[in-house]
């Protein structure tokens, strides 16, 4: 990959970032002047500056879904939410970057390979 195309992929994923950091103030915004600032998990309050402690879920995980009624949020401390994406990994999808496309495992090692007939020898 040339220098002119590492700016322009440099750049875009910039972009991306700024764009998905626009839509989540603008979602949370929105979110925090609907619903109380209680987490709907674990009940605690906030206010202050803990407020930022509070996260704006997506029920369905597709944080691209922002209904303006709000019906796919809820408000979530971070222990909550990080909980809330542990139960449910494979609604979690990582994002793409260059170096993970066309990406190949790191370690071909397998250091248990034919265990199975060297423990039926020793039967």
């Amino acid at each position: 990959m040339g220098f002119n195309e590492e700016d322009k992929l440099e750049g875009a994923l910039a972009e991306q970032r700024r764009d998905k950091e626009l839509r989540a103030r603008t979602y949370r915004e929105r979110a925090l002047k609907m619903y109380p600032w209680i987490c709907a998990r674990c009940g605690r309050e906030f206010g202050g500056k803990k407020l930022r402690e509070l996260t704006v879920h997506h029920k369905n995980h597709d944080h691209d879904y922002n209904p303006p009624d709000g019906s796919n949020w809820e408000l979530l401390c971070l222990y909550c939410h990080d909980y809330e994406h542990t139960k449910h990994p494979e609604k979690v999808t990582p994002a793409k970057t260059a170096s993970s496309i066309n990406h190949k495992p790191s370690t071909t090692h397998q250091p248990f390979a034919g265990l199975d007939k060297w423990l039926q020898k020793k039967e």
